[in-house]
């Protein structure tokens, strides 16, 4: 069955936007609070760039960020795999 969707109100630099998901309320404004933050940071860092660049940037970082998450838990799935098949 799938998830239900919620739809959940979020101010991100200025802007208001209605993000729909099936996560909870209180991850959500976890997330919408630190894309705000990172991009209020990013705007102090780039004053010239416009709104639209600074986005793409923050997505290179979530991306760039994804992907060493996902070496870290491959990784840490192949140890565990090793310490099963020692303690088998």
């Amino acid at each position: 069955m799938p998830e239900k969707k919620r739809r959940f109100k979020a101010k991100i630099a200025g802007e208001t936007y209605t993000i729909v998901g099936p996560r909870s309320e209180k991850h959500m404004q976890v997330v919408a609070q630190t894309v705000d933050e990172q991009m209020t940071q990013l705007q102090q860092m780039t004053k010239g760039l416009d709104s639209e660049k600074r986005a793409m940037l923050m997505a290179i970082n979530a991306v760039s960020d994804q992907l060493e998450m996902k070496k870290k838990v491959i990784k840490l799935e192949e140890r565990i795999k090793e310490l099963e098949e020692k303690l088998s």
